[in-house]
């Protein structure tokens, strides 16, 4: 490599203001002691003062291979603003890198321990004394988190986008990178030719602009210049004999020693530092806020407002400023579930354990075969066999689980085994489709699979994460195919043989230990994991049984699969109908009576689109299935609210029950309650909406008014009559979004409410639904749609269900959804209808069906389309996509060819 000193960025680089460049000349250290080297990078410290701010402390950021400090302007920026806004003020370095960007080259190669040397020089001659933020990106990830541990006096807070501190020793290196640096490839792809810079900067989604691109390159013009980029690719410690090993070891021994507050921004595509190496950084810091940027890939400073979160996480978790030795209570605690009676969810089966009676009965998808009965003492004993077994061999507290397990008797007995032992399970909907489970098992990164052939197939082809546990036992080429390394078979023999020889067992979960992440339906953007902790999965069967009054001898007909697996949790039968549980719509009225009179079951839970079917098919029913049905006291539809028509038409099939529609989401599966009396009730007053009655139990709701642009801005209270965002508090509310720290930062949003004086049942934790809606006057919550999709007029904002109700009671209409199209403030509303006739092709509706729409409501309708069929969700269909409507009605209007919406 050549020496060249350090020089100044050229002028006119966007985004760039020239006044944060300077050189500083820094004393060499280790293996450059003697020398000196001049370093470019960028500090705010100059600026700050000329506006009067005095920095609280200082943010040391590092750019990686190979970018420089131009990747980290845009938080210069956002701290100055922040700073005249009257936020803490920081200063921020951003560093070049030795051999980089336009500090020296030094015609020396540096090693990894070098540069985390080289770092410490330069902090020194700077004489930075304050508390510190290190931030680092790709192998600066590394070089900050290095400079972190070898100064815990002065570290308040560590920050890194996609990066690593170690590599699996049984896996190569990323692909890209084991390219790279081949021999005979290193030289011309990392320095005679700008190859390897290409194609780094190509991986921004989208595309940089020409401009910034650029920018990027300007330090790394000629071939002279980019010698650095081949040392860096050369440096990487692939294997224990690379000289860098030893210092990546070193340093990700000590970031795993770290107690101060820690935050990692992800882009899930990227190609060399994935998912893989975030699950082992989390493994480091568990107390990390993670956030994972969707979609987003690995210079995701590029492509996501990295700056915005990362001031914001500062503003919340305000790192100690004043002195540097932070508070080592940044975690949150949730003091309300922590003082509540904990009775773990298997204590309902442990009351059972000797029992000979049915705990299971499966139905499901039997093709005509009978039923598979399960006793409790079966049941019991599989439980702990599974449970003793995963722990032989190594599944132990806090690993994830992956359950690709039809719900049924192995599903339950898989479930209860891991919670048994403190393993978090992980629940993903099949309804999700391939890319949907593959984005959330790998948002996940559980460390175990179990599963079925089809979902072990699909995790090896698309290269999920985890050990692989068959729930049969297969052949061996098979097995070995897939990638398998037990069946729960096996699995369950050695926990028998253990549980004999009287070995040592795990010690069973606390309230506040992880123990389940669930999946949302995905029907409002991709779908999200939802972290319960043990105590919030106990809170939730302890409302189910109290508002619905389950006994022993109730009996459960689960039609809808999140509920399948609470018959035990509720020490009580439960029973799956023939049906296809991951479409719900296969239910037929004849299964659900079949499965109702082998449970004789009390309580028949079902989810909206089970209901539509069931009702489709009740011409089918004998009578002895009819006199089955009757014996049923509740039925409860959930998933989605439904209104009286379709909750009557279940009542006449079953006589005697009780119909109930509550109102809840993966986040709360039971917010509030309303039965068809109350509906009808409802059905009285001229709200609009769908009535979804009161809170149950100790559960509270707020609304948070809407402002005249849209947004939930208002003060949260409970007054009648204004729209606005539905807020939530229950013991059984979730603990957080998984590796979402921005949506959930947003989720508790000015929630923060105190609890009401000698109202120790008021839970202290909120969560922003989503959902629009209202109070009447007698205190019932209506939901008149989803925040996003709240249309804003010159007149102020609309709700989409009141309209769509409206326009439902037209004869020809089946199904309504009312979108905004134009420029938000001033847009107009379409109406876009399925009708009770199969439109055969989407389109315009005709002349008479426009204006009979136009006359059913008093809201303008600017154009009504009719089409084959509504985009909806695949677990409820019934959740209607009002956004891929939206953008399909604009792009129709402007005369695009848009297709199917």
């Amino acid at each position: 490599m050549v020496s060249r000193r350090a020089s100044l960025p050229p002028e006119g680089l966007p985004g760039l203001d020239a006044s944060w460049s300077r050189i500083v000349s820094v004393p060499g250290r280790a293996d450059d002691a003697g020398r000196t080297r001049e370093w470019h990078l960028l500090d705010t410290g100059a600026e700050l003062e000329r506006r009067g701010h005095t920095p609280r402390g200082t943010i040391l950021a590092v750019h990686g291979n190979p970018t420089w400090s131009y990747l980290w302007r845009s938080l210069a920026a956002a701290t100055l603003d922040a700073a005249d806004a009257g936020a803490v003020p920081w200063r921020v370095i951003a560093v070049d890198q030795l051999d980089m960007g336009f500090s020296d080259r030094t015609g020396r190669s540096r090693t990894l321990a070098q540069r985390v040397a080289d770092l410490t020089g330069l902090t020194d001659a700077l004489d930075i004394a304050g508390p510190v933020v290190t931030l680092g990106h790709d192998w600066g990830g590394v070089v900050s988190l290095g400079w972190a541990v070898d100064h815990p006096e002065q570290t308040a807070a560590v920050a890194v986008l996609n990066t690593a501190v170690h590599h699996p020793a049984d896996r190569p290196i990323p692909a890209p990178l084991r390219l790279a640096g081949l021999r005979g490839v290193l030289e011309t792809s990392t320095v005679a030719t700008s190859g390897f810079l290409d194609t780094v900067l190509g991986l921004a989604e989208p595309s940089l602009d020409p401009e910034v691109r650029r920018a990027f390159r300007s330090p790394y013009l000629t071939a002279d210049r980019r010698g650095g980029i081949g040392a860096f690719v050369a440096d990487i410690p692939a294997d224990p004999d690379h000289p860098s090993f030893p210092e990546l070891e070193r340093i990700a021994d000590g970031v795993a020693a770290l107690r101060v507050p820690a935050l990692m921004l992800w882009g899930p595509k990227d190609p060399i530092f994935s998912d893989r190496y975030l699950d082992d950084l989390v493994d480091r810091l568990p107390h990390a806020d993670v956030h994972r940027f969707e979609g987003a890939g690995h210079l995701i400073a590029e492509e996501r407002p990295y700056a915005a979160a990362m001031l914001n996480w500062l503003e919340d978790r305000r790192p100690d400023t004043s002195s540097a030795t932070p508070d080592p209570q940044f975690a949150l605690t949730d003091d309300a579930a922590a003082a509540a009676p904990f009775v773990p969810l298997w204590a309902g089966l442990d009351a059972r354990a000797g029992d000979p009676d049915a705990a299971i009965i499966d139905m499901s998808a039997r093709g005509g075969r009978d039923a598979v009965r399960v006793s409790w003492a079966l049941l019991d004993t599989q439980v702990r066999r599974i449970a003793a077994g995963l722990h032989r061999i190594g599944v132990r507290a806090g690993d994830r689980v992956s359950l690709l397990v039809q719900p049924g008797p192995t599903l339950t007995a898989v479930t209860y085994a891991c919670l048994r032992i403190g393993a978090v399970v992980v629940v993903a909907d099949a309804g999700l489709g391939i890319r949907g489970l593959t984005r959330a098992v790998r948002g996940a990164w559980p460390d175990v699979i179990i599963g079925e052939r089809t979902g072990l197939a699909a995790s090896r082809v698309l290269g999920w994460p985890g050990i692989r546990i068959s729930a049969e036992r297969l052949a061996r080429p098979v097995a070995a195919a897939l990638g398998v390394s037990h069946c729960l078979a096996d699995i369950a023999a050695h926990g028998m043989a253990d549980l004999g020889s009287g070995a040592d067992t795990p010690p069973e979960p606390t309230a506040d230990d992880p123990a389940a992440i669930l999946f949302t339906s995905g029907s409002t953007g991709p779908a999200k994991g939802v972290r319960y902790t043990h105590g919030q999965l106990s809170a939730l069967r302890d409302v189910l049984a109290q508002h619905l009054d389950v006994c022993a001898d109730s009996g459960l007909v689960t039609g809808f699969a999140p509920f399948a697996l609470l018959g035990p949790a509720l020490s009580t039968r439960s029973a799956t109908p023939d049906m296809n549980v991951s479409a719900p719509r296969t239910l037929t009225a004849r299964a659900v009576a079949a499965a109702v009179r082998e449970c004789d079951a009390a309580i028949v839970f079902l989810s909206p689109a089970a209901i539509l079917n069931v009702v489709a098919t009740a011409s089918a029913l004998t009578a002895a299935d009819r006199e089955a049905l009757a014996g049923v006291r509740t039925v409860l539809s959930t998933g989605a609210p439904i209104g009286a028509a379709l909750l009557t038409s279940i009542a006449e099939l079953m006589p005697h029950a009780t119909p109930h529609t509550p109102y809840g989401m993966t986040e709360c599966l039971l917010v509030s309650d309303i039965t068809l009396d109350g509906v009808h009730e409802a059905a009285a007053v001229a709200d609009d909406g769908v009535c979804v009655g009161k809170p149950i139990g100790e559960n509270r709701v707020l609304i948070s008014a809407l402002d005249d642009d849209g947004r939930a801005t208002g003060e949260p209270d409970d007054a009648p009559g204004r729209l606005g965002e539905i807020i939530i508090s229950a013991p059984h509310l979730k603990q957080g979004y998984d590796r979402l720290w921005l949506t959930d930062r947003e989720a508790v949003r000015g929630t923060a409410f105190e609890a009401s004086p000698g109202d120790d049942s008021t839970a202290s934790r909120w969560h922003r639904t989503g959902d629009v809606g209202h109070f009447d006057e007698r205190g019932r919550l209506w939901v008149e749609g989803r925040v996003p999709h709240v249309i804003v007029t010159a007149t102020g904002p609309v709700a989409p269900v009141g309209p769509e109700q409206a326009i439902e009671s037209v004869a020809a209409v089946r199904r309504a959804a009312v979108v905004g199209v134009g420029p938000r403030g001033v847009q107009q509303l379409v109406a876009v209808v399925e009708t009770v006739s199969q439109t055969r092709r989407p389109g315009l509706a005709s002349p008479e069906l426009t204006d009979e729409v136009r006359a059913a409501t008093a809201m303008p309708i600017a154009a009504v389309y009719a089409v084959p069929q509504l985009p909806t969700d695949i677990r409820h269909n019934s959740k209607i996509d009002r956004s891929r409507l939206a953008a399909w009605a604009e792009g129709s209007l402007a005369g695009r060819t848009t297709g199917t919406p």
